[in-house]
């Protein structure tokens, strides 16, 4: 383990998301016309892989990357500084920018622009300092001339002996350096790179499933590039190879619903490049990496990291926060797109200390009435005040984790009040549901959601079913 920060090296674009919603067909063209109603900038390539490294730890990450003197640049810089130490090098050209423009959550179109490249030259000693004190560093290159600097790959390849080094590969960039610790292609990219050791133009896939061919992809690599090589593979997770027979499996669980996997190879690279920093192993490094990638696409993605809207941001978001955690940004974010396509927002509350049959029978008939269900969870303070100091027995985390697992509910948001009416004057379902257990005039939040046009029901409650009765019935067995 080594106490230096995390430095990241490699060429930074200025993303920017368009989000609105199409509701005719231009007169002069049979194209959907959109009314844009956001505008987001933020950081995309190795600022994105930065920005998300500085949120996975509490640890202190420097960006050294090219940038340009134009508006685009000016911008970034900004974004960018935001967030960590930036090391600038030239660059040569206009700032390297993508628009993607989505209608109602639905891509419609992306627009690059921009042929910026590094310049060649000399290193500051600013940059020298950085990677000769850095605790790891990780290269997010994206073939604009910052891994093949020469003064940059001079500098580490004396570092790889010593420092972990985390490679992203991209095709059109510069080969991996032997003795980097990781390399981690995406499944496209690595049988790219293979089939050019090879000599096969096609790129084909060899005999076997996709799993066998990744496995013999990454083993040629890591005896190729003198290094490990994790090859990642989207909701398959990840392969780990040391150039040995038998790889090892990370497997990513499973997400449902459409979701946008942009940035997640940048999540995934980050993370990894995080643990072995703190001295982690390999195998470590790329399960936590693929835990961190999946919940990075849980929460939407790169779109949903870290920027500036237009109009103002309510919040900024935070990279890595578990589903249901006080954040709450993918809940959010998820009604607001359901809303826009006019779907029907359901939504119950409790405790939900220990799940249980009841539980669950209440919750797969509340998603039923609409087109999501959103759990209002009791946060640990809020289940304390209710059921006193003995809960609750697990804590919100735990709690929303489960809750989030099962497939009748789409999202978990916590909160700290007695009751939900505050979360509800945000949320503002279209159905408001609780268990038949309970009486119409001890809902003290019913006004807060009829207030907004939503209704009130009660469902039928499974009968002897309660946390409290299994709290009692457990602690009566334990003193007998």
């Amino acid at each position: 383990m080594r106490g230096g920060p995390l430095v990241v090296v490699g060429d930074t674009l200025l993303d920017v998301d368009l989000h609105g919603t199409v509701g005719r067909v231009a007169p002069d063209a049979p194209v959907p016309v959109v009314d844009c109603q956001r505008e987001r900038h933020r950081a995309g390539g190795a600022g994105l892989a930065a920005v998300l490294a500085g949120g996975l730890r509490d640890t202190d990450v420097v960006l050294i990357t090219a940038l340009g003197q134009d508006r685009l640049g000016t911008r970034l810089r900004d974004l960018l500084s935001r967030h960590m130490q930036v090391i600038p090098l030239p660059l040569e050209g206009g700032t390297p920018c993508k628009i993607r423009v989505q209608a109602s959550g639905q891509p419609v179109v992306r627009l690059d622009a921009g042929d910026g490249r590094a310049c060649p030259g000399p290193v500051s000693p600013q940059a020298e300092r950085a990677l000769r004190q850095a605790g790891a560093v990780l290269v997010a290159d994206y073939g604009r001339g910052m891994a093949a600097h020469l003064g940059l790959t001079a500098m580490l390849s004396r570092l790889t002996a010593a420092t972990p080094v985390v490679w992203d590969p991209h095709p059109a960039g510069a080969r991996p350096l032997p003795g980097s610790r990781l390399v981690t292609p995406s499944q496209l990219e690595a049988r790219r790179f293979a089939s050019d050791l090879n000599g096969d133009r096609n790129g084909t896939l060899g005999p076997g499933s996709a799993l066998a061919s990744a496995a013999r992809d990454a083993a040629a690599l890591s005896q190729a590039w003198g290094s490990a090589v994790a090859i990642t593979l989207g909701e398959g997770g990840a392969l780990l190879s040391t150039g040995e027979a038998v790889p090892f499996l990370a497997p990513a669980e499973a997400i449902r619903g459409p979701h946008d996997s942009c940035g997640a190879g940048d999540c995934f690279a980050a993370a990894a490049a995080q643990v072995l920093r703190s001295g982690g192993l390999l195998t470590e490094a790329v399960t936590e990496a693929v835990g961190a990638a999946t919940q990075f696409i849980r929460q939407g993605g790169a779109s949903a990291a870290p920027g500036s809207t237009i109009p103002g941001d309510a919040a900024q978001v935070r990279p890595g926060t578990p589903p249901g955690s006080r954040d709450n940004t993918d809940a959010w974010r998820m009604v607001a797109e359901i809303r826009a396509r006019g779907g029907r927002i359901v939504a119950t509350g409790g405790c939900f200390d220990l799940l249980h049959t009841g539980h669950v029978g209440l919750l797969r008939q509340a998603r039923r009435l609409g087109d999501c269900l959103v759990v209002c969870l009791n946060s640990d303070s809020s289940v304390r005040a209710l059921k006193g100091s003995g809960r609750p027995l697990v804590g919100a985390e735990d709690r929303a984790r489960v809750l989030a697992a099962l497939e009748c509910v789409d999202a978990v948001v916590v909160f700290d009040e007695p009751t939900p009416a505050a979360v509800l004057e945000r949320l503002r379902p279209d159905v408001w549901v609780k268990g038949g257990d309970y009486a119409s005039d001890e809902l003290t939040e019913v006004p807060v959601v009829r207030r907004h046009g939503g209704e009130v029901v009660l469902l039928p409650y499974l009968a002897r079913h309660s946390t409290t009765a299994l709290v009692a019935a457990a602690r009566g067995r334990v003193a007998s």
